[in-house]
């Protein structure tokens, strides 16, 4: 009888274990078929408001990497409204010198183009030649040449006028991208310690509480060390191949160093991109084709130093982010947002993989191949270091 009841009494605890395992597994289902159309809608919702996304997500990304020098700030007694005020400052200066240093001298450079297209022909005739069994080809397309750069001086005369005129046009609309962005940052800035502290104290628990401020001061960290560091390092790569081109002789060096520097922001495309630049610019200054080759040479071979030995010293293990994933990222973004895009390419990835790190990754595998739910809590990366 006893044994007959104990039967009967452990036959509706499973039914129960049953259902609650199914309700969880419906609504995990549910979920993940949430999560996929949120991955697939979102990035043409990105591409499609850019206008309001880009600026928005740009600026806190640059307010996150500002935060460091906010709480450098307060610690020496600065009001949070005016150590976000000043932050807003460095950055405006360091971007109105930057475009300063880059856009107007590229402009002229633009003009000197339908000047120098001769010299550029005359420079690349030496290294054509060493094409003998394309002779045919090559006399064919210096043909073309001559008849294409002789209508280019007709028509690209015109181009710095019409490049100043897109500058004009667009300056009202980026101007105002411009200003919003800074007030995004110093808002941003300014609330961030009461921020920080809201979302601690609102967690129900100690144990919530304690993973919140960690991802907080994790993702803070990696993404402000590596904007810091990358910054650091390619101030330095753009001042050194300034300095050299100087030394050589080529024209606004400090534009070259500019674009070095920015361009080196993305990965594995932006100094391909620097070096292309390079070459065009040796062509139009130098007459010798093997002097026109010398910048970008010395480029790549600066490029190469910093990329295997200087960033990986100074960066460390800690930020080394899987090559793949990197250019996934960066064919992503820059298919949403353009080249702006890849420059917050990496950043957005270092935050995305900071998070998932420390609050923990859905599990896919888990909830597809075993009895499992959707909710994996991530181990610290620093374990292993």
């Amino acid at each position: 009888m006893d044994a007959r009841t104990g039967a009967s009494g452990d036959s509706p605890t499973h039914e129960m274990e049953a259902l609650q395992l199914k309700r969880v597994r419906l609504l995990a289902s549910l979920t993940l078929m949430a999560g996929i159309g949120l991955l697939i809608s979102m990035p043409f919702a990105l591409r499609a408001g850019a206008e309001f996304f880009l600026p928005v997500t740009a600026a806190l990304v640059v307010a996150i990497a500002l935060v460091p020098m906010l709480e450098w700030f307060e610690r020496r007694g600065v009001p949070a409204k005016l150590a976000s005020g000043l932050c807003v400052l460095v950055f405006l200066a360091v971007t109105i010198f930057a475009l300063a240093a880059i856009v107007y001298p590229a402009i002229d450079w633009v003009a000197l183009i339908p000047k120098r297209i001769d010299r550029v022909t005359q420079a690349l005739a030496p290294l054509l030649d060493l094409y003998s069994n394309l002779q045919k080809f090559i006399d064919q397309t210096a043909a073309r040449i001559s008849i294409e750069a002789s209508q280019a001086r007709t028509v690209r005369v015109e181009t710095p006028n019409s490049m100043l005129g897109i500058i004009t046009a667009s300056a009202p609309h980026a101007a105002i991208q411009l200003f919003f962005a800074l007030l995004v940052i110093y808002f941003f800035l300014a609330g961030w310690t009461g921020m920080r502290k809201r979302t601690i104290v609102s967690r129900g628990s100690f144990e919530g509480a304690l993973t919140t401020a960690r991802v907080i001061q994790q993702t803070v960290d990696a993404t402000s060390t590596y904007i810091g560091t990358i910054t650091v390092i390619n101030i330095a790569l753009g001042g050194l191949t300034a300095a050299i081109l100087w030394a050589l002789g080529m024209d606004s060096p400090i534009m070259w160093g500019g674009i070095v520097a920015v361009l080196n922001y993305i990965p594995y495309l932006g100094p391909i991109a620097a070096a292309l630049l390079l070459a065009l610019g040796g062509l139009m200054t130098f007459v010798d084709p093997w002097a026109a080759l010398l910048p970008p040479l010395i480029f790549i071979s600066l490029h190469v130093i910093e990329a295997n030995a200087v960033t990986p010293l100074i960066v460390g293990h800690r930020l080394t982010i899987n090559p793949l994933l990197i250019l996934v990222s960066l064919s992503f973004w820059a298919w949403v947002w353009g080249t702006t895009g890849a420059l917050l390419a990496v950043p957005l990835l270092i935050i995305f993989k900071t998070v998932f790190a420390a609050a923990g990754t859905p599990d896919i595998a888990g909830f597809l191949f075993e009895e499992g739910t959707l909710t994996h809590v991530g181990d610290e990366e620093e374990k292993d270091d």
